[in-house]
């Protein structure tokens, strides 16, 4: 059974569908009447249902990271630089890289090229 989509509780849903739709190539698909925006992915991975925040919640109080994989991270991250999106340094783990940043309501995000890592 595949995951379909992970639900982001957003206090600015508007500005966190720009976000990644502009760093991370997500298509907004927003239906009348509804208040949920659900961001597309348009490589086939998981999809992201983006609900706005109740007002007791606190931004970035979640548990989970999103983790995007990306082949060259140093290049990614050049690039998301220049388009505003500033990730921390890149660290060197068992075979991969990654970088982690944060979304627009401080969720953690990080990209990683663990899933190009060669076996042995």
């Amino acid at each position: 059974m595949p995951l379909g989509r992970l639900v982001i509780y957003a206090k600015d849903v508007e500005a966190t569908a720009l976000f990644y739709e502009t760093h991370f190539g997500f298509r907004a698909m927003r239906l009348p009447g509804d208040r949920i925006v659900e961001l597309v992915a348009q490589d086939g991975g998981v999809n992201i249902m983006l609900h706005p925040a109740g007002r007791g919640l606190r931004s970035g109080q979640a548990i989970v990271k999103l983790v995007f994989d990306v082949e060259d991270v140093e290049a990614f991250c050049r690039r998301s630089a220049e388009n505003g999106l500033d990730f921390g340094p890149i660290h060197k783990a068992d075979g991969y890289v990654y970088a982690n940043a944060k979304d627009p309501c401080l969720n953690s995000i990080s990209v990683s090229s663990r899933a190009f890592r060669k076996a042995g």
